[in-house]
C-alpha cells in the first residue's frame, strides 16, 4: 500500500513539472513586449525645404525634391510642369553638359596646335591669325570641312535616338544620361558612389558651360585667343615668362 502511494505521488508531481506557465508569468512576458514596442520611436520621414537651395530667397520648385544628382533647386522661370518635363531637361542637360566639357578641352587645344598640324599635314589651318578657334562670333566656320559636319550630325542622331529608346523603353535601372557606357569600369557599384559621381559630372558640366561661352564671348571682345590671353595654362612657364620679360611685364 505504501509502495503504490509513493509511485501515485512520483507520477503526480512529474505531470506538474511538464505543465503550463501560470497566467501570471505570460502576462509578464506580454507587457514587456507591449512595453518594448513603445520604446521603438517611428522613422521619421524626411522634410522637403521650403526655400531653393541655390537661391534661398526663393520658393523651392514642387517637381525638384533633390532626388536627382546636381539638384539645388534651381528653376526660377519654372520650366518644369511635371515628372516628363523633368526627365526631358535633365536628358538635355547631360547631353549639353557632355559636349561643353568637351569643347572646353578641345577650344585652346586646338589654338595651340591646329597650327603645328595643319604645317605639318600642309593643310591650311582653321585658327586664324590671331589664334582664334572658329565659332559664330569669330568666324572661320567656313574653314572647317563639310565631311565633319556631317560626322557631328550622324554622331548627334544616333546618341539622341539611343537616349529615346531607352527612356521609352522603361528600362530597369535608366536615369537621364545613362548609356551605359563605361569602358575602362570606373562607374561605382554603391548607391553613394554612383550618385557622387553623377553629382561631379553635372557639375563639372555645368561649369564647362559657363566656360564655353566665356571663351567665345572674350575672343569676340579681345580679338586674341583665350590661350594667349592666359598663356600660364597652356604654354611651358618658361616660355610665358620669356614672353612676359619682353613685353616689359618683368623687369
Amino acid at each position: 500500500m505504501k509502495l503504490a502511494i509513493s509511485t501515485l505521488v512520483l507520477a503526480v508531481s512529474g505531470v506538474s513539472a511538464f505543465t503550463a506557465p501560470s497566467g501570471r508569468t505570460t502576462s509578464s512576458i506580454v507587457n514587456m513586449a507591449d512595453s518594448t514596442m513603445e520604446e521603438e520611436e517611428p522613422i521619421a520621414v524626411p522634410q522637403l525645404p521650403e526655400m531653393s537651395q541655390s537661391m534661398p530667397f526663393m520658393a523651392r520648385p514642387g517637381m525638384l525634391k533633390g532626388e536627382m544628382a546636381g539638384d539645388v533647386g534651381f528653376d526660377p522661370l519654372g520650366f518644369v510642369k511635371s515628372e516628363q518635363d523633368l526627365m526631358i531637361y535633365r536628358e538635355a542637360e547631360v547631353k549639353h553638359a557632355r559636349l561643353a566639357m568637351l569643347a572646353a578641352a578641345g577650344w585652346p587645344l586646338s589654338e595651340v596646335f591646329d597650327k603645328k598640324i595643319a604645317s605639318g599635314l600642309n593643310l591650311i589651318p582653321v585658327v586664324d591669325a590671331s589664334d582664334r578657334a572658329p565659332s559664330v562670333l569669330n568666324g572661320g566656320l567656313g574653314k572647317v570641312s563639310p565631311v565633319y559636319w556631317v560626322v557631328c550630325l550622324v554622331a548627334a542622331a544616333a546618341i539622341d535616338f539611343i537616349g529615346i529608346s531607352k527612356s521609352r523603353g522603361n528600362e530597369p535601372g535608366y536615369f537621364p544620361g545613362n548609356f551605359g557606357f563605361d569602358p575602362f569600369g570606373v562607374y561605382p557599384k554603391d548607391k553613394d558612389g554612383q550618385m557622387w559621381m553623377q553629382t561631379a559630372e553635372i557639375k563639372n558640366g555645368r561649369l564647362a558651360m559657363i566656360a564655353i561661352t566665356a571663351f567665345a564671348v572674350q575672343e569676340f571682345v579681345t580679338k586674341s585667343g583665350v590661350v594667349d590671353e592666359t598663356p600660364l595654362f597652356f604654354f611651358p612657364l618658361t616660355k610665358t615668362l620669356n614672353e612676359y620679360a619682353n613685353y616689359g611685364y618683368i623687369q
